[in-house]
């Protein structure tokens, strides 16, 4: 009978365990975030900003007059965005990516993927 109990215990532990540790819930800790940077009064904000491998950055345009989001070294572009577009990328290498609006030079951005 103590074995019985043993066994129980042990298989309530398990189960236990299983549960906290489970697939689903380590699939949710790895889902790839996003973040949403906003073209505003010609300019994009924030600035900078660091985000993890697979990260999917939205640009989305608040200005009355089109904007463009095009990196530096090519790696992305987007068509010229009218008021409330967006364009989105998803970054999956560590680096840093500068940005700027081929429409407006001065307006420049980083993301740092790390």
């Amino acid at each position: 009978m103590i074995r019985k109990s043993v066994s129980m215990a042990s298989l309530a532990a398990i189960a236990v365990l299983f549960l906290t540790v489970s697939p689903v819930v380590t699939a949710r800790a790895q889902q790839p975030a996003v973040v949403e940077v906003k073209i505003d009064n010609f300019s994009f904000g924030p600035q900078a900003e660091t985000v993890p491998v697979r990260t999917t950055v939205t640009w989305t345009n608040r200005d009355d007059i089109p904007h463009t989001v095009v990196s530096t070294d090519g790696v992305f572009k987007s068509k010229p965005l009218d008021t409330d577009e967006k364009f989105s990328y998803t970054f999956a290498k560590a680096g840093t990516f500068a940005y700027f609006c081929s429409i407006h030079p001065k307006m420049t951005g980083k993301i740092v993927v790390q």
